[in-house]
Formats: C-alpha cells, structure tokens, sequence
C-alpha cells in the first residue's frame, strides 16, 4: 500500500517540500529522512565532467529534480506520470485540487484556474509549464495542432520566473533567491592567510576567517553552532613533520564541522584558535559526496600591482594542473596516495546512476573515484581525485 503524495503548485518557487533553488545538499539531507514517501531515489550526473556535471534526483515515479553544475542548485522540478496509481498523486493550486485519483488535469482546467497564455502546443505561464507530451518536447516536428479542451497533462515543470524552460541550458545558475539566505555565495582563499565568506543575500557584509587568529567563539558568532564537534585523534599526518612538537602534545585539538556550509575548521585545543580550515568541492562520485555542501571555493593569488584591484583566481572547477601551475609555477610538489575508504569496510562510492538504498547509506557496487593524491604546497594542501578534480582545499 502506497502512501498519497499530496504537492502543492508554487510557479516560479516550488513544489510540495522542494524549493527552486535549495542546495543539492539540502534536497538529499530531506530525502534521507523520508524513506517511505520517497522509497526509490535514482542520482544521475556525467562522471566525465564530474566537478561541473548538472545532478538529476529522480524520485520513481513521478519527480525529477535538476540541480545546476557549479553552484548545485534545484534549477527545474518537472513532475510527471499523474495517473500512475504507486503512489497516487494529488496536485494542489492554492485551494483548488488540480490532479488526483479521481480527477483528471485537462487542458480546460488549467485554463480556467490559470487564465490565458500564448498559443502553443502546451500552456506556458511565468515559472509553470503544463506539457501534453510523457517525456521530451515536440520541437515543432508536429506542426500546428488544433486545440483539443479535453487534452490531459502529462508533465508539470516548475522553474523560476522570466525563464523558458524549453530554451534553458542545463548548466544554467539559478538567479538569487529567498531560499539561498543564508548560504555561502563564494569563499575567497588566501594561503597564509584565511578565507573570507561571502553570503546569500549578496549586500551581506562577508566574514573574514583568519588562521591563527579566528577563535572559537568568532565561528559560533558568525557561523552559529557547528553541526557536530569531533575531537582529532588521527595523529598519521604527524609523521611527515619537521618538528618533534607534536610529541610534546598533550592537549587534544578538535573540529568544527559546518557540513551546510562545506567548512571545516581545527581549532587548538589549548588556545582555542583556528589552525586549519578545510574547504570541501562535494564532487560527485568522490567519498566526500553529498557529506558536505558544495562551498564555492576560489583561491586567489596576488596582485600584479597596487592598483590591481582583480587579483587572479583559481575555482574549484578548474583542473588540479592549472591549480598546481598556479600554486607552484615551477614544479609540482610529490603526491602521497590517499584512500577515503580504507577505514570503512562498507562504503563504496556512487557510480553515475545510483539509488537509493546504494547512495543515502553510502553503498554501491561502483567505485570510479576511490583513490586520491594529495599535494602540498607552502601553506595549502590540496586533495585531487584520479579525475584531476580538486576535492577538498586544506589551508594551514
């Protein structure tokens, strides 16, 4: 026995509990916690473009959710296969029941609660698109077709107003929002410096994060509380040091990890100042997917001169080489090997369509992207995945 999915109309803004423009991370956290009204959940994306790939959530049978490439945001939601009874499926429009077991979307009735729209073979108003196609458009290949009132609705699209979901490119952003405030819009990196945190909405004064300097109780002031805090106890890195001051180390450093920001920060247990901050990509198909929020990360280099006021920048999308060139124009560093998945015997990563079961408890039967490389440089470290993807930055 299937459950009602009851979803109600928002043009231009959502759908039931998805909202144009939530992180990809946020979507999928909701999903996890619904198990029964969203038993089957398929998560697609292009591992070839692994870094900047558009992510379909398919919710069998009846929801997709395109989410855009760089800023991984709920771009379209396009809800289809109405009369599919497992489950049933009830549209609302304000107080009126458009689509349900026992009544059928037509034509007329989207005219007459939605008012006139422009001629066409679908019916189209600012952030709404009935279509009477199951899947994909016509292109025209039809010709003019005489209107039929009687005419059902397959498909219902929801994306944000002044767009034409026909003629959108997936790899569209989705303009600013109410939903995104809040949320960090971009992180500017300086090595031996910090990062400074610019947020949603964009006339927010931006936060700087100093290493050395930023203490704990700054990140809960302008951060708020981190979603858990994990007290360090893997000392293998100490090895590669220098310094014999870490055998002299009694006082245990810990973590705040702000997964709906892609932050971490290693605070000095002694003196409670950040040490290190680590940035996170969520690069599909990497072990780090979806545990952290894309942080839209740049690492910005110095000026040419005093009035250069554009400063060059590396993205998290570029590729690890012009990262590297860009860090150390002479030479890369060596790389150590590093395995995400050596201390979980279960967790494998998710191939590029994986489902539920599989990607929201963290097991497949595909791992394209286990092995990683990291490279130091004077300041910063710099996780790359065999795809040439930086998936974490590790300031110090």
């Amino acid at each position: 026995m299937f459950s009602t999915l009851d979803v109600d109309i928002r043009p231009g803004s959502g759908l039931g509990r998805f909202e144009i423009g939530s992180s990809l991370w946020t979507v999928l956290d909701i999903l996890r916690n619904l198990p029964h009204t969203f038993p089957q959940v398929d998560v697609k994306y292009d591992p070839d473009v692994s870094s900047v790939t558009p992510i379909i959530v398919h919710l069998r049978p009846h929801l997709d959710l395109l989410f855009s490439g760089k800023h991984q945001r709920l771009h379209t939601i396009c809800l289809r296969k109405l009369r599919d009874p497992n489950p049933p499926v009830i549209v609302r429009y304000k107080d009126t029941i458009l689509s349900s077991a026992d009544e059928t979307l037509r034509r007329v009735s989207v005219s007459r609660t939605f008012g006139p729209t422009y001629p066409g073979d679908d019916l189209r108003y600012p952030g709404l698109w009935f279509s009477f196609e199951e899947d994909g458009i016509g292109e025209g290949l039809k010709g003019a077709q005489t209107e039929d009132r009687r005419q059902e609705v397959k498909r219902v699209l929801i994306s944000q107003k002044g767009s034409d979901v026909q003629d959108q490119d997936a790899l569209d952003e989705v303009a600013e929002c109410s939903t995104m405030t809040g949320d960090i819009r971009q992180a500017i990196v300086k090595v031996h410096d910090g990062v400074t945190l610019h947020f949603y909405p964009s006339s927010s004064k931006p936060v700087h994060m100093r290493l050395g300097e930023t203490t704990a109780q700054d990140l809960t002031l302008d951060l708020g509380p981190p979603l858990r805090v994990h007290y360090k106890d893997d000392e293998r890195m100490t090895i590669h040091s220098t310094s014999n001051a870490f055998q002299e180390e009694t006082v245990t450093d810990y973590f705040y990890n702000y997964f709906q920001h892609g932050l971490d920060f290693l605070i000095s247990g002694s003196t409670h100042v950040v040490k290190k901050i680590v940035l996170h990509s969520n690069v599909a198909g990497s072990p780090l997917f979806q545990q952290y929020k894309r942080c839209n990360w740049e690492i910005e280099g110095n000026p040419e001169d005093d009035e250069d006021d554009s400063p060059p920048r590396k993205r998290f999308y570029d590729k690890f080489e012009t990262i590297s060139h860009f860090l150390s124009p002479r030479e890369p560093p060596p790389s150590m090997l590093l395995d995400r998945t050596d201390e979980e015997e279960d967790i494998t990563l998710p191939s590029a369509t994986t489902r539920r079961k599989e990607f929201l408890e963290s097991r497949t039967t595909l791992s394209p992207l286990i092995n990683h490389s990291v490279h130091g440089y004077d300041g910063i470290i710099l996780e790359v995945s065999e795809s040439s993807q930086v998936v974490s930055v590790i300031l110090f």
